[in-house]
């Protein structure tokens, strides 16, 4: 344990990636809880499951233990940087730069139909673009596959969570056909 308490053996966690996803939800970086645990969003403090849930796109409250059952529901989940850290600042300019071309190179070998960038910073980071705003974003960076961005889970968001769960139900609408992108 360091002096904070917390394991030092933290590992990068798998992806769960495959051919045909409808979304792949794609985070900063792994919480040092997710890296001890080998499983996404697992910060109790973290809203993602909770989202997914009332937002309509999980049939029911899924627990981050359960991350890997998502790909039967056509979700996956990577990162743009896969080692854990206590936040998102504490990334480095080189991690994101490495992380950028190797997401790119995951998004294009896989092709799921929407990539849902988990808080604008992702989305950010990613595309090199200064300003987005939250949903489906023009000129993606790989030709056919749908950007999306959506507010991050985090407990420290100040965004009403009923605004938040109305911006993840449109993706759910599109997903259902009810909701076409402009």
């Amino acid at each position: 344990m360091d002096e904070a308490g917390e394991s030092s053996a933290l590992t990068e966690i798998a992806d769960h990636l495959d051919y045909g996803l409808s979304i792949v939800f794609i985070g900063f970086n792994p919480s040092i809880r997710s890296g001890q645990v080998g499983h996404h969003y697992a910060n109790p403090r973290n809203n993602f499951w909770r989202i997914l849930h009332s937002s309509g796109l999980t049939p029911r409250l899924y627990h981050a233990s359960e991350d890997g059952e998502l790909l039967k529901l056509g979700y996956g989940f990577t990162n743009i940087v896969a080692r854990p850290t206590k936040g998102a600042e504490d990334i480095t300019r080189e991690e994101y730069r490495e992380g950028r071309e190797i997401l790119r190179a995951k998004l294009e070998k896989y092709r799921p139909k929407v990539a849902c960038f988990v808080g604008k910073g992702v989305y950010t980071e990613y595309s090199r673009k200064t300003r987005v705003d939250w949903g489906f974003q023009d000129s993606p960076v790989v030709e056919g596959i749908q950007e999306y961005v959506a507010p991050s889970s985090s407990g420290l968001v100040r965004m009403p969570m009923t605004e938040i769960v109305e911006i993840y139900t449109r993706l759910n609408k599109f997903l259902t056909g009810a909701f076409a992108p402009e």
